[in-house]
This record gives structure tokens, sequence and C-alpha cells, in this order.
């Protein structure tokens, strides 16, 4: 393996390039100081040294320090001169370092992952999400064992326990590959030590569910009744006198508030996320100009052009604290809608819709009228093209037409022509 000789800089090393294998460049300043550079472009700081109390007969050791790019040469230079010291005063710094390594449990991992990671570098929801699929699922079994010990066999074996769960099963293994992949990069496990990879995924089947102008209709009538004379109660055959039931009944009914009903509207004429209209602000919103200019969404920043209906509903709110979707602390956005979004479903008598799937009703309508996906994707506010792909079958028109074409010519040959 080729060794070289020179001062270790940002620079020196973004240049370094293996091309025929892996080579070794060590710092001409700080002497067992270096950077291992892989075929695949991998960069590692590292320490190499020789035991004090046995000589130069004693085999060399090498202290992994972390990946270029999660350290800069000064940082990692200046880890090198403490494991150098050590070594120097006589202590076997690769040794401890394997002792620590050994040490560290799953959790301890997990941890570090979440505080210095995930939710430094990532959306406060998807930490929230990292978080519980480590709480509830991977830290229960295997949270107390050395994280060097754990196999892939072990996370194949609790992949497969969620099999009724494919979607999370899938999940879970990725933030796992994830963790991992950061545990390597700081030194806390053998650098390139993943079991979470080449385990195979479970097929996920599309969950796209399309609402037709009659559902709609039922379910546009619903938020209406729930608005005003307020849904019927549905008693429980067994207990028609419950000391809970009032007792007259016209008071047999539960009401939404114009705020639920407007979130609800709003989510069907804007094809947002539900997070984006739950806590949208006022001082998002540009009447004068139709948009609504939120600052964050799963995509970052995001413009939202309004339908007409959709201002309409906005203007008819009574702005109540500075979220739209006002709750009873004006400080606070709503957290969720799955109470009265259960209501109106049951009313509209549609079974197994959820909220998300009025976002892809959204998407239907547009791209049946042909509006094409580039504005497709722009109205949804998605960052790749290939997310709004999805909807290209649906975009019936030109397709409608070119069958109308070749229908024409073979109903002249069959005597079937208008």
């Amino acid at each position: 393996m080729p060794n070289l000789t020179q001062k270790i800089t940002k620079r020196a090393v973004d240049m370094a390039v293996a091309e025929t294998g892996r080579i070794f460049i060590w710092d001409s300043e700080l002497k067992g100081f270096g950077v291992k550079v892989e075929k695949s472009g991998t960069k590692t700081y590292l320490v190499r040294y020789r035991a004090k109390r046995v000589g130069r007969s004693a085999p060399k050791r090498f202290v992994t320090i972390g990946r270029h790019g999660a350290l800069t040469p000064d940082e990692a230079r200046a880890r090198a001169k403490v494991i150098l010291g050590a070594a120097a005063n006589g202590e076997d710094p690769a040794d401890e370092t394997r002792k620590a390594r050994e040490r560290l449990c799953l959790a301890d991992i997990a941890k570090m992952f979440l505080d210095d990671h995930v939710k430094a570098k990532r959306k406060s929801s998807t930490a929230r999400d990292y978080e519980a699929l480590l709480r509830l699922y991977a830290l229960p079994t295997l949270g107390k064992k050395a994280a060097e010990d754990i196999t892939r066999a072990e996370l194949a074996r609790l992949h497969l326990s969620l099999a009724h769960v494919p979607f999370r099963a899938n999940r879970l293994i990725a933030v796992l590959s994830s963790l991992f992949s950061f545990a390597g990069k700081h030194g806390l496990v053998a650098d390139g030590f993943n079991p979470a990879q080449r385990i195979e995924k479970y097929r996920e089947e599309g969950r796209e569910r399309y609402l037709s102008s009659e559902e709609l209709s039922r379910l546009g009538t619903a938020i209406i009744e729930a608005e005003t004379v307020g849904i019927p109660w549905e008693l429980d055959p067994e207990k028609p006198e419950s000391k809970h039931t009032p007792k007259l009944p016209e008071n047999r009914v539960t009401r939404i508030d114009e705020y639920t009903a407007a979130a609800l509207r709003l989510l069907m004429l804007t094809g947002c996320r539900l997070r984006e209209i739950l806590h949208l602000e006022w001082s998002q919103v540009d009447a004068e100009r139709g948009v609504l200019f939120l600052a964050d969404s799963k995509t970052g920043k995001k413009t939202v052009v309004l339908s007409d209906l959709a201002l309409e509903v906005l203007k008819g709110l009574t702005q109540r604290g500075k979220y739209v979707i006002a709750t009873q602390d004006p400080n606070k956005p709503r957290s969720d809608l799955k109470k009265p979004w259960a209501l109106i479903c049951r009313r509209a008598q549609l079974e197994g819709v959820r909220l998300h799937d009025l976002r892809h009703t959204f998407a239907s309508i547009a791209a049946g009228e042909n509006l094409g996906l580039p504005i497709i994707g722009k109205l949804l506010g998605h960052s790749q093209p290939q997310t709004t792909a999805r909807y290209a079958h649906l975009d019936a028109i030109p397709m409608r037409r070119a069958t109308n074409v070749v229908g024409e010519q073979i109903g002249k040959s069959l005597g079937l022509s208008k």
C-alpha cells in the first residue's frame, strides 16, 4: 500500500485520490498522524505508534480518529496529539479504544446519534420519528448489548418481527443503518461495521386513495352538517341510557368549530400536508397576492398559490392568536384532526380514507385536468420530479385522445364510426 508524506491540510485531503487501491498519507509535521484514503473515496484520520514499553520490536498499533468531513484536519490533529501523548507516557490507546468500544452499548450510541447528529441536522419531526423507532423496537431487545456484538442476523429477526407493518420495519432498518454509519465515522465502532446493511427490505404497496366527485360531495356535506346542526351520536344499543348520554335528543350531536372545518377545507383546496395547515401562521398568509409563504415544510421553504375558494375560506375565519387554525391556547398550534376526521368520515360513509389522501386527491384532479406533472409538482411543493411521477398514470386526457384516434380508424373498418 503506497505511503505518502506531506503536511495534512484540508486541501491536501480533499484532493487525495486512491486510483488503484488504499493509500496512506502521513503528516510531515506530527509523526504518526495520518489519513487513510480508500479507492471508494472514503478518507479516515488515524494514528500510528508503537507501545513504549516494548520498543521498536513491538508491532505498530493503529487508532482510528474519525472520517474526513465529520472532522476537519485541525480537529483530527488535536485528537492525534492527545493519543500520541498517551502512547509516549506508556499507555496503549489502541487497547483502551478497543475496550471503550466494547463497553459502548447500542443505547449509548443511540443517545449520541440522536443528540449529536439527528437533532442537529434533521427536522424536529424526523428526530421524533427516529427516536420513537429506536425506543419502541430496537432498544428494548438490543439496547444493553455491546454495539459491536450486534449481528446482521439479530437485526434481520427484528425486521421480520415487524412484517405486519412493512413500512415501519423498513424505516427502522434505515435508521439503524444510519446510526451505525454515524458510529463508524466517529470511532464508536470499527470502521465499516454496519450489521444493518444488506437486509432485504419488504415491498411497500402504494397507499394512495383518490376520492371521486361523489365522495368529495358527501365529505363536503358532512363538514357543513358538523359545523352547523351537528352530527347525531351513534348510541350503543346495549347502553341506550348511559349516564353520560344527554337526556334531550337535540343535545345528542357533535359539532366542530369554524377552525376545524376550515382546516379540512384547506387541506382539500390546497393539497398541503397536515402540519403545513395546522401550523400555518397569519404572518405567512399574503391575501393580496393569494399565496402562503411557508418558512418550513418537508422540503424546506415553500410558496403555496391559493385558489379563490381557499382565499374565501381564510377570509371567513376570525383571527384569534398567531395561528390560522386557532386553539384554546393562542400560542400553540393544533396537534391533529383525528377525532373530527373520524366523525366526518363515518358520516360521509368513507372507510379507510386518511387525511393525507386529500393531498393525493388534489393531485389526481390536477392530473386529470391535464395540468402537467411540472405544474402539479409546484402545486404540491415537490423537490424531486420523481415524487410527482406517481401521478403520471392519472393524466388521462392525452391517452384518451390517442385511443379515440385509433378507435375511429378501427371503427371505420368495422362499420361502427359515427
